[in-house]
């Protein structure tokens, strides 16, 4: 099971309005998102990979429900995985989409379009069952923030209030036996927070290989292109226009100094 890709998306007269594109969403989702900058959970397009390509990824990995940054970001990582899977080149610019900014998820979402179109034959999918009882729903930063801020207003009442004075009456040995019982709750609340944090360092280092990854790519795609150009100019330097640009190809900044012992390119580079 391969997927068909889609690498133009100049032709403008195609794409979507942001309402069509939101409504063509909730349609075949019914799903009820209002703003293009809500599908910076990713959530969505891991629905669809599953609308398109049955058994192609586990929805139970998906978090339709997200509250945080780092939940949106698996999602994502749900995403490649699958993108991975089925061939598709797509780089998938994760640390700005989960940003939730309008123009990069509506650029991404544009080329997604396509790709649908690309790859839909009319099959019959249930999005309400497949999810299970789920709903989709944005990752809402503020609504960390704000409970940032309530925690930190309970703290801050909690610090305020007079404290009991439980201390001062006589020392019991009952007493001192229920601050013992309580320490193992506290322990295990502390064990419990230091799983979590390293679930999440592990998650971000997963999507730091990612972006690594991703980003050497472009590197190689946008040097290969650098490098046939160069290829043809050298092939036509009698041409008045090549002499222009091969100055810019070979133009370099102040103080700029070339890595000695580096490889001759052979002109065989690796097609993206």
């Amino acid at each position: 099971m391969a997927a068909v890709n889609v690498h133009s998306t100049n032709a403008s007269e195609n794409n979507l309005s942001r309402h069509d594109m939101i409504s063509w969403i909730n349609d075949t989702l019914h799903t009820n998102y209002t703003k293009i900058e809500e599908l910076c959970s990713g959530a969505a397009y891991c629905q669809f990979m599953d609308l398109l390509f049955p058994g192609s990824l586990s929805l139970k990995k998906v978090k339709f429900s997200t509250k945080l940054e780092h939940e949106s970001i698996q999602n994502f990582k749900v995403l490649q995985v699958c993108f991975k899977k089925l061939g598709v080149d797509k780089i998938v610019p994760v640390e700005r989409l989960v940003k939730g900014k309008f123009q990069d998820n509506f650029e991404f979402v544009q080329w997604f379009k396509r790709f649908f179109d690309a790859n839909y034959s009319g099959q019959n999918y249930d999005p309400v069952s497949a999810r299970g009882t789920d709903q989709i729903s944005a990752s809402k930063s503020a609504l960390s923030k704000m409970t940032t801020a309530t925690a930190a207003k309970q703290s801050a009442s909690r610090t305020t209030q007079p404290t009991p004075q439980k201390m001062k009456l006589p020392n019991k040995s009952p007493a001192s036996s229920v601050v013992v019982k309580k320490s193992p709750g506290q322990v295990t609340n502390n064990s419990c927070g230091d799983n979590h944090a390293v679930e999440e360092l592990k998650s971000q280092i997963d999507q730091l290989n990612l972006d690594k990854e991703s980003l050497e790519k472009e590197r190689d795609f946008y040097f290969n292109k650098l490098r046939e150009i160069e290829v043809i100019c050298q092939d036509n330097e009698m041409a008045g226009y090549v002499k222009d640009i091969m100055e810019v190809l070979y133009a370099t900044e102040e103080g700029f100094a070339p890595p000695e012992d580096e490889p001759e390119c052979d002109g065989e580079q690796e097609e993206y």
